[in-house]
């Protein structure tokens, strides 16, 4: 089996990829990387030009990005069953993207204090309520995003929103928080939060205003 390895930082979105990887129960290293330090030196610059974590290497194959990695740890490791049959990934596709783009967009404007008022038309996701009012609605009607069977897309939203609630991007609501309780109830979250916490301890508590995060 090709060697999997991932490049993170506990105070990261890596922290979405080791679930990932806990999920599939792949084997894998972890190189952790420190902000303004390994995170831009030269070797992981040759990965990942952006200086940004996490990254995985799978063999020859770099990938970098969250949903990417995401959605390609579950093809990767098909046994784990995280990724529906190629003629069901119609709401599987749509809602991991709508969290790598709308959501991600919208919820990062909200912490930098940024609004599209006025801009809506040019504006990828139009404005956070349309965005969280949709993403709210998709998580309420069914146990998982896809229906009644946890996927890939959950690993990826489930992380934006349990984020988005805990630091006050996204407003509290039942929907939400309901939501977001399944999916972190998850035995592999539970070790990959392990994981990172301990690995804390080496990085300090804190993350530093210019993170580069993926």
């Amino acid at each position: 089996m090709a060697a999997l390895t991932l490049y993170t930082n506990p105070m990261s979105r890596g922290r979405i990829a080791r679930w990932m990887l806990e999920e599939v129960g792949a084997t894998y290293d972890t190189i952790s990387l420190s902000y303004g330090d390994t995170m831009k030196g030269d070797a992981y610059l040759a990965l990942n030009p952006m200086g940004k974590v996490p990254a995985i290497k799978h063999g020859r194959a770099i990938i970098t990005e969250c949903a990417a990695i995401c959605a390609y740890l579950a093809d990767a490791f098909p046994e784990a069953g995280l990724a529906p049959p190629l003629d069901q990934r119609g709401d599987y596709y749509r809602w991991l993207f709508f969290g790598a783009g709308p959501v991600e967009s919208a919820t990062s404007n909200k912490m930098l204090q940024v609004s599209t008022e006025g801009h809506q038309q040019m504006a990828g996701y139009g404005d956070f309520d349309t965005t969280l009012q949709t993403l709210t609605q998709a998580v309420s009607q069914t146990s998982f995003i896809c229906g009644e069977t946890f996927t890939a897309a959950d690993v990826y939203l489930g992380s934006q929103i349990g984020w988005g609630l805990q630091f006050g991007t996204i407003p509290v609501s039942p929907e939400l928080e309901a939501y977001r309780d399944r999916v972190y109830a998850r035995p592999a979250h539970a070790r990959a939060n392990a994981l990172d916490d301990a690995a804390m301890t080496e990085h300090g508590p804190t993350m530093p205003n210019d993170a580069q995060t993926g």
